[in-house]
C-alpha cells in the first residue's frame, strides 16, 4: 500500500514537469484514440452509406488509384480500399483486446499466486512459463493458429499465450519482493488469509507496471495478427484485415499498384507507433528511474 500511495505526488509532479517522453505519451494517446474510434464507428459509417462495403467486391472499376470516388482507391480484387482499411482497425483491435486480456487474466493470478507461496508450485509455474517465453512470439503464435483455427477468438487464443510469461515474470518477481516487506507481514500476524494478504495489500503493490506490458503487448500482438494474415492464417479471407490485404497487395506491387499496400501498411504502423509512445510514457510515469534526461 504504501508505494500504491507514493505514486500519487509522483504523477502530479510528472504533468507539472512534462519532459518529451510524456509529450510523446500524449501523441500515442491520441493515435490509439483516433483508432478506437474508428473501431467504433466505422459500422456506423457503412449503414449511413459513407462506406461500401469491405467484402463486396466490385466488377468495375478494378485496381483504380486514388480519386473522388474511391479515396484509397480499389484493389485488384475489385474492394474499396478505404472501407477495408477502416474495418481492418475494427478487427485488429477486437483481437488484440482479446488476446491481452485473456493473457493479463491468466497471467496476473499466476504470478501473484507462484510469487507469495513459492516452493514447488512456483518451480513448476517459473519453468514452464520460461520454457513458453524462449519461444518466438510469431513461430509459437502461427503453430498454435494451425491447431486452433481461423476466428477472432482463435488469433485472440493464439496471440495470448506467448504473452501470458511476461505477466506472470513481472508480477511474480514483484510479488516475491513485496511479501517481505513489514506491512505484509504485520497483515500475516494479524490473521490475515493468504487470499486476503494476495487481493488487499500484494494485488495494489505489484499492478503498477501491467499498464505498461499492456499496451506493448498490444503493439506486439498487432505486427503478430499482420504476419499471421500475410501467412493466410488468423482471421478468415473475408475478414477485412491489415495483415492478409498486404498479402493480396504483394501481387500488385510489380505492376506499379502501390496504393493497395501503403494505406493498409501505413495504418497499421500509426497504431503500433501510437500504441508503443503510449506505453513507453505510461513506463516513465510509473517508474521514475527510467525518466530520460531532458
Amino acid at each position: 500500500m504504501t508505494s500504491a500511495k507514493q505514486s500519487l505526488p509522483r504523477l502530479l509532479s510528472f504533468f507539472q514537469r512534462p519532459s518529451l517522453s510524456m509529450q510523446l505519451m500524449a501523441v500515442g494517446l491520441v493515435i490509439t484514440v483516433v483508432f478506437i474510434l474508428i473501431a467504433i464507428l466505422t459500422p456506423a459509417f457503412q449503414a449511413w452509406g459513407w462506406l461500401q462495403d469491405p467484402t463486396a467486391s466490385l466488377i468495375n472499376p478494378i485496381h483504380e488509384p486514388p480519386g473522388s470516388s474511391h479515396w484509397f482507391g480499389t484493389s485488384n480484387q475489385g474492394y474499396d480500399v478505404f472501407s477495408r482499411t477502416l474495418f481492418g482497425s475494427q478487427a485488429a483491435l477486437k483481437v488484440v483486446l482479446l488476446a491481452t486480456t485473456l493473457s493479463l487474466i491468466i497471467g496476473v493470478p499466476l504470478g501473484l499466486v507462484s510469487g507469495y507461496l513459492g516452493g514447488r508450485l512456483d518451480r513448476i509455474l517459473l519453468f514452464l512459463m520460461d520454457t513458453i517465453y524462449t519461444l518466438p512470439g510469431l513461430l509459437l503464435s502461427v503453430t498454435l493458429a494451425f491447431v486452433v483455427g481461423r476466428g477472432i477468438l482463435n488469433a485472440a487464443i493464439a496471440l495470448s499465450i506467448s504473452y501470458i510469461p511476461q505477466y506472470y515474470r513481472v508480477v511474480r518477481n514483484h510479488t516475491a519482493s513485496v511479501k517481505t516487506e513489514l506491512f505484509i507481514e504485520a497483515a500475516q500476524a494479524m490473521g490475515a488469509s493468504p487470499s486476503r494478504v494476495l487481493s488487499r495489500y500484494l494485488f495494489l503493490n505489484v499492478i503498477q507496471s501491467v499498464p505498461v506490458l499492456f499496451t506493448l503487448n498490444a503493439a506486439d500482438a498487432i505486427l503478430i495478427l499482420g504476419g499471421l494474415g500475410f501467412l493466410g492464417l488468423g482471421l478468415p479471407e473475408e475478414t477485412p484485415e491489415w495483415g492478409h490485404d498486404l498479402r493480396q497487395a504483394l501481387d500488385a506491387l510489380p505492376t506499379g499498384i502501390w496504393w493497395t499496400a501503403l494505406f493498409p501498411g501505413l495504418a497499421m504502423t500509426l497504431l503500433v507507433v501510437g500504441l508503443s509512445l503510449l506505453g513507453e510514457g505510461l513506463s516513465e510515469l510509473i517508474n521514475p528511474r527510467w525518466r530520460s534526461s531532458r
